[in-house]
């Protein structure tokens, strides 16, 4: 420590030194950089006694629960438990029981009489509390100190199997659910909006493709008595998992057996065969939804009137070989807004800002997604444009879907692929993204893959690898989800013309009266 402290002051003292004794007439040191400065001492390295710091250790419960773990150097940890459980499983339910779920996690439950009482109970340790759903996974979290940990299990124990859930808890979520729908029409961004309307397309009325959000129809019809035969059915130890990034293996496992062994929740013992396990079956189709768009976003810098297109094609789901060459070609394909911040340069190398924005400035937007679940996948292209220029933006995201299946570029490919090895490992420095990754990846397969093995996945995919996966996409029916002014929409058959054939041009039309 004294060492470190002193060295600015020693280096100052010795670059003097050594300008004065390197110096030329023109007045710069004339060292070479690679060779050491002489009377430096030779540095000391810390040692790392190889990989089991960094491993991630899984122990299953007698109960079938699994604890997964991972040690992180520092004060705080993040742990919670992941339910594989979402608004896939709500085919024998009305929708949006998740979406209920997810706001009454952490009011009272049986030991906390309200929700500000576990936030006192939390701030004593700096922790902070939240739940997140999606269609396949219920993810209940706490960061805080790790000398809480034992608080932080006991409540998280609670919060999953003893809520109260109250009459008046219920109705304040109906509330926050009605101004939650209300918030996903009226925003500028359509982004969530499309994302669901794609789901419903490209799955109609099963797994995946059922709302997300509440229908606004079932926001009476969800009470506790529904609510308890649903978690009955799902809220079962092994479809759980406490993960926990940041304390020791065994302290978890401990604090485990102490909470989450023997607990009966409080809507009784769990009866897993009611569970649907039904397949995400891919259907392909349109949802269209005529909106007024011209009064979105007014004030200072409003944005103008656009209509929004979003095609997709199933992909594969994240448990089989292709969904690593999936991910590379949704890199590869990356795109934007036409105005990013940042300034020309910043990501515009991906194809849909070489070939897309740069070259149709009247394009406002451009962006590629992959969504990927346990048994299906969905690659699609956001664009949006004026509504008189729907046809023609429809036709340039269809060639851009042809010409996937193209042989990659070297440049491009290895571009791509740094990428998304980058974006990975920058993720994974945040301990809450560690913790959703090690939760995740323990729950849909048992096991969790570390990053440098992803890495090494992801350096092995070739441009033949691209080819291969994006053909067999092109052979699925798309599915589309269109927003906005859609008179100059083509029909949905001329979109599927247009995605089987070799240039991906829309049939021509030929009009008599324009």
């Amino acid at each position: 420590g004294i060492f470190l402290m002193c060295l600015p002051s020693f280096c100052c003292r010795l670059g003097v030194a050594a300008c004065r004794q390197y110096s030329s007439s023109s007045g710069y040191p004339n060292v070479s950089l690679s060779s050491p400065l002489p009377g430096i001492p030779k540095p000391l390295f810390a040692s790392v006694d190889g990989q089991e710091k960094h491993e991630t250790r899984i122990t299953t419960l007698e109960n079938g629960l699994r604890v997964a773990s991972q040690n992180k150097f520092g004060q705080f940890c993040t742990v919670g438990i992941l339910v594989n459980s979402g608004s896939r499983h709500e085919a024998k339910y009305p929708s949006g029981i998740a979406h209920f779920l997810e706001k009454l996690a952490f009011s009272s439950t049986s030991q906390y009489g309200s929700k500000d009482e576990i936030l006192l109970s939390l701030e004593k340790h700096g922790g902070i509390c939240d739940c997140q759903t999606s269609r396949d996974t219920t993810m209940y979290a706490v960061s805080a100190e790790v000398k809480g940990l034992d608080t932080v299990v006991n409540l998280l124990s609670d919060a999953v199997l003893q809520p109260r859930l109250l009459d008046e808890e219920i109705e304040m979520t109906r509330m926050t659910v009605r101004f939650e729908l209300e918030d996903l029409n009226m925003r500028p961004d359509p982004e969530p909006l499309l994302t669901e309307m794609i789901h419903a397309a490209a799955y109609r009325g099963n797994t995946v493709g059922l709302p997300r959000y509440c229908p606004a129809e079932n926001v009476d019809k969800i009470d506790r008595k529904l609510l308890h035969t649903y978690l009955r059915s799902y809220y079962c130890p092994e479809r759980m998992v406490l993960a926990g990034v940041g304390i020791e293996h065994e302290q978890l496992v401990e604090c485990a057996r102490k909470y989450l062994l023997n607990v009966k929740p409080v809507w009784g013992t769990s009866t897993p065969e009611k569970v649907d396990r039904s397949v995400a079956q891919y259907t392909g189709g349109i949802i269209k939804m005529e909106k007024d768009m011209s009064d979105v976003s007014l004030g200072p810098t409003p944005i103008p009137e656009l209509t929004h297109i979003m095609i997709g094609l199933e992909s594969c789901s994240f448990l089989e070989d292709d969904f690593i060459p999936f991910a590379v070609l949704n890199m590869m394909m990356g795109g934007g807004g036409s105005f990013s911040a940042g300034g020309p340069g910043k990501g515009m190398f991906t194809r849909l800002y070489l070939n897309v924005l740069n070259r149709h400035h009247w394009m406002y937007n451009a962006t590629s997604y992959h969504h990927s679940y346990e048994d299906s996948g969905l690659l699609c292209i956001h664009a949006s444009a004026d509504p008189r220029q729907v046809r023609e933006m429809v036709e340039i995201i269809t060639r851009e879907f042809i010409q996937m299946a193209g042989t990659a570029g070297e440049m491009e490919l290895e571009r791509a692929k740094t990428q998304l090895k980058s974006m990975l490992m920058m993720n994974l420095e945040s301990r809450p993204v560690i913790f959703e990754d090690v939760g995740r990846q323990v729950l849909a397969t048992g096991k969790r893959k570390l990053p440098h093995e992803l890495c090494q996945l992801i350096s092995n995919v070739t441009a033949s690898d691209i080819k291969r996966v994006t053909t067999k996409m092109l052979r699925s029916k798309p599915a589309v989800a269109a927003l906005g002014d859609l008179t100059e929409l083509p029909s949905y058959e001329h979109i599927q013309a247009a995605l089987s054939s070799k240039d991906g041009r829309l049939p021509r039309m030929y009009r008599l009266f324009r």
